[in-house]
């Protein structure tokens, strides 16, 4: 079979401090990060994973946390040098790094780019000072304003803001002018969207009181507006970029590509040429454990059953705006069309697909209620 690209996700776990609506594999820094050492053992649990590649090169790479740009930019050099030898990196591979905003990491920023690293985003989640407070971020918005700044003048092909909306306290008028001010940055690519309650965070112990659902609803539809109107296409769910900075690996990621994992708690998914059969796997998710010679890289492995490759298959693929072309469920899946006819049939029906002789296309309504086109696939 043809496989599809193969993208590689790098995960750094440490940040200075916890957020409390976090629940990404990140622990509070605690004295000097072993810089050195994680990057050795990231190298060679890309070694451990070489019998996945089959024959393909890096499309994309993405370095998430924690907070990756706590590293420097000779820890890249290494790294990303390895991963060239190793397997290779497509023509136009597009290397994305984490960044906060403070002083430090942005001044690092002309390293990274030198590294090899061609694409930043940059976690600014508000453009206040008192609602970055009560999200526990340690820069101002001041700070967001400079990392903008640095990123538009490191030279980058492309960087990202991330801003969060719905936020503790956030009334209408306040998500507005974040998004205004964020805009005003003119980044090539936003992501936009809507803080929820995870169950293993702060604000899971203790919720704070968000904006009622009518606010979110005005939020969200005057909010796309401002996007539109300033040239930002949504090609995803929370994914707004001009014409052609679009973020190619979570691209990779929605149209069910293959990517691997290295690092504490990746996770990557990877398609089998001679079988067909797509594997799950998830590395050591503790610093310590990650780094412990004496145990695998390793932490579990599973199969994805054929009953539950349709859920995962339409799970990503519709939460792109772009249609989906008919072909790839079969391709990507190995599974019949027609073990899918009732589910589709139904989507159809009720108004949330549009379907023609080679597409999909996620109609509007069925952007607004995503949860219940995607539940007529379980």
């Amino acid at each position: 079979m043809n496989l599809p690209p193969l993208s590689l996700y790098v995960h750094v776990p440490w940040c200075v401090q916890k957020c409390p609506y976090c629940d990404f594999n990140s622990h509070g820094q605690k004295g000097d990060i072993p810089e050195k050492e994680y990057v050795q053992h990231l190298i060679d649990d890309l070694k451990t994973d070489l019998h996945l590649v089959q024959g393909r090169k890096i499309h994309s790479i993405f370095i998430g946390g924690g907070t990756p740009s706590l590293l420097t930019g000779d820890a890249y050099v290494t790294l990303l040098s390895a991963v060239e030898q190793l397997i290779g990196l497509s023509e136009h591979c597009e290397i994305t790094l984490e960044a906060n905003p403070g002083t430090v990491e942005t001044g690092r920023f002309k390293e990274y780019v030198a590294a090899g690293i061609n694409r930043i985003s940059i976690g600014v989640q508000s453009m206040q000072n008192d609602k970055l407070k009560a999200l526990g971020r340690i820069h101002g918005a001041d700070e967001a304003t400079y990392a903008a700044q640095q990123a538009h003048d490191a030279g980058l092909t492309s960087f990202n803001l991330d801003l969060m909306h719905g936020l503790p306290g956030q009334s209408l008028d306040d998500a507005l002018s974040d998004l205004k001010k964020v805009i005003a940055l003119n980044p090539p690519h936003i992501s936009w969207y809507q803080l929820t309650i995870e169950a293993n965070t702060q604000f899971a112990s203790k919720p704070p009181t968000l904006p009622a659902d009518d606010i979110l609803w005005d939020i969200q539809e005057q909010g796309q507006a401002l996007l539109a109107a300033a040239g930002y296409q949504q090609y995803e769910i929370s994914g707004y970029a001009k014409p052609g900075y679009q973020c190619q690996h979570n691209l990779n990621y929605w149209r069910f590509g293959d990517y691997l994992g290295i690092g504490c708690g990746a996770h990557a998914k990877v398609t089998d040429a001679k079988t067909g059969i797509i594997t799950r796997t998830e590395k050591v998710k503790h610093p310590r454990g990650y780094m412990d010679l004496a145990k695998p890289y390793l932490f579990k492995q599973w199969r994805v059953e054929q009953q539950d490759l349709p859920f995962e298959f339409f799970m990503n693929r519709l939460r792109l705006f772009e249609p989906c072309p008919i072909n790839d469920f079969t391709a990507l899946t190995q599974l019949p069309l027609q073990s899918q006819a009732k589910a589709l049939q139904q989507a159809v029906v009720k108004g949330l697909l549009i379907q023609t002789d080679n597409h999909w296309q996620v109609s509007q309504k069925g952007h607004r209620f995503l949860n219940d086109l995607l539940e007529l696939f379980v």
